[in-house]
């Protein structure tokens, strides 16, 4: 139903088969692993028939394969990554200013891009510690209590600041992630001041973050460049002090001219 309470009008040219098959390819986000059709089904929210059609079809294409454990993902779709990654203009012009920073501060160095309430990680730069799932691009991370999201934020007019907070489920990733609206605003604040943002072990224990929003010609803000390291290795405010005035640089670097 429209808003006036109107009958709203199909969408003639959405294929919905279409759809289906990307919500098959979908069930495969939280859930890492190869499934049973029966799970894929459930997952994706399609009757069994429908899911074995769509799960046949793109088995028959390329973009699933079967497995002993079930149905996974093909490396086909690394295909499709590969194109956006080639084909994104900030990221082909970041490459060589975040293997530069990379280089100076020999500590883990992102490029994410802003998606509403999550930051995607595009590019991922890592040091000698990090986890497996800490340098896998495709990563997704809250807005809300992450470095490069608060630097993001920093740059939004406060009423869509507001919007993306009361529409994110803040919840505790570790003891110290910061939930609270009024504490989250207060850290954007600093952030305006400072022209970077720190994150101290809010998303992961024992990780330090800072990060700058990277611009767009107009002066909004598409994504950030963040610089983590550990904290068995640094102190909050040497870190600060060496890594702030650089990835400061970094992002102000992408800015188109």
């Amino acid at each position: 139903m429209s808003p006036d309470g109107a009958a709203s009008k199909p969408d003639r040219l959405f294929v919905e088969a279409l759809a289906r098959g990307f919500r098959v390819l979908e069930a495969f986000a939280d859930r890492p692993a190869a499934m049973s059709l029966a799970e894929i089904a459930a997952a994706s929210g399609l009757d069994k028939s429908a899911a074995q059609r769509l799960v046949h079809t793109l088995v028959s294409i390329g973009y699933l394969e079967k497995t002993a454990a079930g149905v996974a993902p093909s490396r086909r779709i690394l295909d499709r990554s590969f194109d956006y990654l080639r084909s994104n203009p900030l990221i082909n012009r970041a490459i060589p200013i975040l293997a530069d920073l990379r280089r100076t501060i020999k500590e883990r160095v992102d490029l994410s891009l802003f998606d509403d309430l999550t930051m995607l990680y595009v590019v991922r730069m890592q040091s000698k510690r990090d986890t497996f799932y800490a340098h896998l691009i495709g990563r997704r991370v809250p807005t809300y209590c992450t470095s490069g999201g608060r630097a993001v934020l920093s740059h939004l007019p406060e009423e869509d600041v507001l919007d993306i907070l009361q529409r994110s489920q803040r919840r505790k990733l570790t003891p110290r992630t910061t939930v609270e609206i009024d504490q989250i605003m207060e850290r954007i604040v600093q952030v305006r001041e400072t022209g970077y943002s720190l994150a101290i072990e809010e998303v992961l224990v024992g990780e330090i973050a800072v990060a700058a929003a990277v611009l767009d010609e107009a002066g909004h803000p598409v994504g950030a460049i963040h610089v983590a390291a550990s904290l068995a290795e640094w102190q909050p405010d040497e870190f600060v002090a060496r890594a702030g005035p650089l990835v400061t640089a970094a992002a102000a670097g992408l800015r188109p001219s």
